[in-house]
């Protein structure tokens, strides 16, 4: 019951909708006492659907990283799953989750970037030149994700696969 509440609470905020405790237990077919059995407050069941959406995000980032374990979580390894997972996802007003309320945007961003870190992180001991070339990878992703996440202008298919290809490009020069 719990995972459907989630579920129904990320279908709500994926509609634009605003999402309270009353709305999402309206949402999942439960009365709100029934809701907060589960989630006590509105930040835990935010946070829920946040780790909802970042399990659904670290499976397919993952299928998409080299299959050798030498390889699967360099820097680049995660960064190139990380862009390409972007440019060929599909992404709308659910994903931007975190921000939904103002009062819990603090919070919420914090555990997003706590489970997203894992992804995109990027050591400070590497050399500068390396950490420029993937902080600009890892921008160009963030931009691509949040364009499409927020309905924003659209590439083009033949912009985006340019874009794609100028990061992988710079993935390379690291390498």
């Amino acid at each position: 019951m719990r995972d459907e509440m989630v579920a129904s609470t990320l279908t709500l905020a994926r509609t634009g909708a605003s999402v309270s405790l009353d709305s999402a237990a309206r949402a999942a077919g439960v009365t709100k006492a029934g809701l907060m059995y589960h989630f006590r407050t509105k930040q835990a069941l935010m946070t829920a659907v946040i780790d909802h959406l970042m399990d659904q995000y670290e499976h397919e980032l993952t299928t998409r990283l080299p299959t050798s374990d030498t390889t699967a979580r360099t820097t680049a390894a995660r960064l190139g799953a990380y862009l390409d997972w972007v440019c060929d996802g599909h992404f709308d007003l659910g994903d931007l989750v975190m921000f939904t309320d103002p009062s819990l945007r603090e919070p919420l961003s914090e555990r997003w970037n706590e489970r997203m870190g894992a992804w995109v992180d990027i050591a400070e001991t590497l050399p500068a030149h390396e950490r420029a070339r993937f902080h600009a990878v890892r921008l160009i992703a963030d931009g691509i994700w949040l364009n499409a996440a927020s309905n924003g202008i659209p590439l083009t298919d033949q912009d985006r696969d340019a874009v794609q290809a100028l990061a992988h490009q710079l993935l390379k020069e690291n390498s």
